[in-house]
């Protein structure tokens, strides 16, 4: 390579390099920034529902929390509830003559039929009766 094919190149490096800073550096006006509005937040007043926050977290107090009545002697004791509530959910129970089965929501025993099932309980119906048969306590 002979001295002016190098000479030609670090021409074209130079230029290569100053354009680009000439071409920001024209004809640019600096921008004003002007910083945004300051936005105020006020404190809402306080609800008028407030009552919730006042009572006992489980009900240990027994005034705010009504009690559900027991179960009918002969509505069938609930075992366990194994499954997803609201999926695929089926009751475990004991029966009048002691056997423990499942039954699913919609089937039946000892006349009782399953309505519901919540994480702690089970709804049952018979005719006009409507019986919730709690879990029993764990030790």
């Amino acid at each position: 390579m002979t001295r002016a094919e190098r000479t030609a190149i670090a021409a074209a490096g130079l230029v290569a390099l100053a354009v680009p800073v000439l071409l920001l550096a024209i004809g640019r006006e600096p921008v004003p920034v002007t910083p945004p509005a300051p936005v105020l937040l006020a404190a809402r007043p306080a609800a008028a529902g407030t009552t919730i926050y006042t009572r006992d977290v489980f009900g240990a107090g027994g005034d705010s929390v009504s009690e559900a009545p027991p179960a009918p002697d002969d509505a069938p004791q609930l075992a366990g509830i194994v499954g997803r509530i609201g999926a695929d959910a089926v009751a475990m129970v004991r029966t009048a003559d002691g056997r423990t089965r499942t039954i699913a929501v919609g089937e039946g025993v000892d006349g009782w039929t399953l309505e519901s099932l919540a994480i702690d309980a089970a709804y049952f119906t018979r005719g006009g009766q409507k019986a919730r048969v709690p879990l029993p306590a764990g030790e």
